[in-house]
């Protein structure tokens, strides 16, 4: 039995074996090239909120010095109005109307608004202040990517024409 195995595995063509696939052949040097671009960002505004307006002092320091650190430009930092919520409720269920208390929830903002930064960058620098968010406080990034203009809208594009000069008139 074993004999007859052996036998067979002598008889397998061991050049398939020996020989290391090529890959290289398969893959585009350009199409590489162009898959290891970095994405770019014309801006990337950081919203955070919270409920203490010293702890949102605070992350602002931490999140610009961590900016300068990186060599991130942060172009403005701002406070948009509070939000208050007030709510009326009664002091206890089962008590007369006139014995209310009034309660007040105060959400604080802060904005960043970083210009003209490259993808690596924007995620190294979004992940280190994420991952040092203190507690109570939230945080929502919009970011607005540069695009190359599609080819199928680029085509249709009007050309420029020189101001003061029309030249589809005919002066009369």
């Amino acid at each position: 039995m074993l004999r007859s195995v052996l036998s067979r595995l002598n008889t397998l063509n061991t050049n398939v074996f020996l020989k290391p696939p090529m890959f290289s052949s398969l893959v585009n040097p350009a199409s590489l090239a162009q898959q290891n671009l970095d994405k770019l960002y014309e801006t990337i505004i950081v919203e955070v909120r919270g409920h203490d307006r010293a702890v949102l002092n605070s992350y602002e320091f931490f999140a610009k010095t961590a900016a300068t650190e990186l060599d991130v430009h942060i172009a403005r930092i701002w406070e948009p109005q509070v939000h208050k919520a007030r709510r009326t409720l009664l002091k206890s269920i089962f008590i007369y109307k006139k014995h209310r208390v009034q309660y007040e929830f105060r959400t604080y903002f802060r904005l960043f608004e970083l210009k003209h930064i490259t993808g690596s960058t924007a995620d190294t620098y979004l992940e280190y202040i994420q991952r040092n968010l203190p507690e109570g406080v939230g945080m929502k990034v919009t970011k607005t990517r540069l695009e190359k203009l599609p080819e199928h809208i680029a085509n249709y594009l009007p050309e420029k024409k020189i101001a003061g000069h029309d030249n589809s008139r005919k002066n009369a």
